[in-house]
């Protein structure tokens, strides 16, 4: 097996992919450690770096909210009209523009580099944007944390599912996507605290809100240089016997990998004939409107229910633990009974009840009613939204097609970051938001429609090529093998439901 292993290795250093697929033992054992091992050590090394990362990247994105609290609009003069919204919309520009090539950059680069240095430099346009003066200098932040924040999503999803077969990455998915609400249940505790430095050294509460958690991202990137793992082909930390497993598990689950095949724009462009990857595409974009419109408003929706800024922030946790709690819990029930499409359309109920719950129930004395419905929300939306990438990610095979196909899925979703910064308007506030809450159910019908569609087009994929195995199994057989770099294209392939 090491033999074997060498190689592929010196095949790969070469270039020589054909070598390379034809020499990969899909009958690799372990013998020095078992898989449960091998997996805890897998998990050790990938997953804490990846969610400190992630946190720290959606942290720096919607702390805005926090800081609008904390009288951002009042000092920049943006409280009339749509200046603030349009502050959070221009983030999305560059962050949608450069997802792909992000995703083919940072295979090229690895993945160690790549992403620590978006890190360091989203970090510090989020420091800046703490010494910004005016609207203008704000707009010019907020674009420049889109340019960097571009690849972190996309980048670590990708880099997940290189690593774990498909029945094994959901509460993977999850627990790394779970930094999400981690970091808006941080967000409001730290600006809770923060907030109380309101004045020290001649700088209101909102800038050392930037600032602060702008510097953290920056000492933690360093960190992240040597601590984020590349794939699975580069790691020293895996034995040869291990490399070799995960070679072969991985191979045996979704086909040959292709981590030394180049990724050119023809690659790029031929994911596109598939017709689920635009499907897969508006799975998550019509989670994104109700997910980000809480993530920047949450803290104004809040507020409105009467509470001071310090109430606010801390209000503004307990929602957020609980969408952890509930997401961690569908991942887990997910990969047990190994299905992906019950587990989308409950949670995406969930969040619709609670929308329907803001939308009629209104008034003061309903103060409770209404902050329970802000549990529903959040729960329904960040436990679905993890579980629909990881579907669309896990059924798409090899190096080409996921690094694309994920990258797609996230920059055409966060198109619905667009709308949702536009959906809850300060006009709105006396009308309870009503607009905003009517705009989030009807994107959330829209992913679910959508997560449907996606479904019946597995299923027709993998009836028919159930019939043509039946007809001529031989067929098939040679055609998959004559090229292993097919990935879910290839006939032996079948879908996950």
């Amino acid at each position: 097996m090491i033999d074997d292993l060498k190689k592929v290795e010196d095949a790969e250093r070469s270039g020589d992919s054909s070598t390379v697929v034809h020499e990969v033992n899909l009958d690799a054992t372990l013998v020095s450690t078992s898989e449960t091992k091998l997996m805890a050590k897998i998990d050790g090394h990938l997953l804490p770096v990846l969610c400190v990362l992630y946190l720290l990247a959606f942290l720096d994105r919607v702390n805005i909210s926090n800081a609008a609290i904390f009288g951002l609009k009042k000092d920049l003069d943006i409280e009339d009209g749509t200046k603030y919204n349009t502050a959070l919309t221009i983030f999305f520009v560059p962050y949608i523009l450069f997802e792909i090539p992000s995703n083919i950059l940072l295979k090229k680069l690895k993945p160690h580099v790549w992403l620590s240095g978006c890190m360091f430099f989203f970090g510090l346009v989020t420091l800046l944007q703490g010494l910004v003066q005016n609207y203008s200098g704000l707009l010019a932040t907020r674009f420049f944390l889109g340019l960097f924040e571009t690849g972190m999503f996309p980048g670590c999803f990708y880099l997940l599912g290189m690593w774990y077969k498909r029945s094994e990455a959901q509460k993977r998915f999850s627990f790394f996507f779970s930094s999400t609400t981690l970091a808006g249940a941080f967000g409001g505790l730290l600006a809770s605290a923060i907030g109380k430095m309101d004045g020290m050294r001649g700088f209101l509460g909102w800038r050392w809100v930037f600032i602060l958690e702008g510097l953290l991202t920056c000492v933690v990137s360093f960190g992240c240089f040597f601590a984020i793992p590349d794939f699975p082909e580069d790691v020293k930390w895996l034995n040869e016997e291990e490399r070799a497993f995960i070679r072969a598990k991985l191979a045996k689950d979704v086909g040959a990998a292709g981590h030394e095949v180049s990724l050119g724009w023809r690659d790029v462009l031929n994911v596109f004939k598939d017709l689920k990857i635009f499907v897969g595409g508006l799975m998550y974009f019509g989670l994104i409107v109700p997910a980000y419109g809480y993530a920047y408003f949450a803290p104004t929706i809040i507020k409105s229910y009467g509470y001071g800024p310090i109430q606010t922030q801390l209000y503004s946790i307990p929602p957020w633990a609980a969408a952890f709690g509930f997401s961690l819990t569908v991942a887990f029930l997910s990969d047990r009974l190994r299905n992906r499409f019950v587990f989308t359309l409950i949670p995406i109920c969930i969040a619709i009840a609670g929308f329907a719950i803001l939308l009629n129930v209104t008034g003061p004395e309903n103060r409770g009613v209404q902050y329970g419905a802000l549990f529903l929300i959040t729960s329904g939306a960040y436990s679905a939204m993890p579980i629909i990438v990881c579907w669309f990610a896990m059924n798409l095979g090899g190096h080409k097609r996921r690094s694309v196909g994920t990258a797609w899925q996230i920059a055409f979703g966060n198109i619905g970051g667009i709308i949702a910064t536009y959906a809850f308007l300060e006009k709105d506030a006396k009308i309870f938001y009503r607009p905003g809450y009517s705009i989030s159910v009807a994107f959330i019908c829209l992913s679910g429609a959508m997560c449907i569609v996606y479904l019946l087009l597995l299923l027709h994929r993998n009836r028919s090529r159930d019939k043509k195995a039946a007809v001529d199994a031989t067929v098939v057989a040679d055609q998959a093998a004559a090229d292993p770099h097919l990935g879910d294209l290839s006939p032996s392939y079948r879908y996950q439901l």
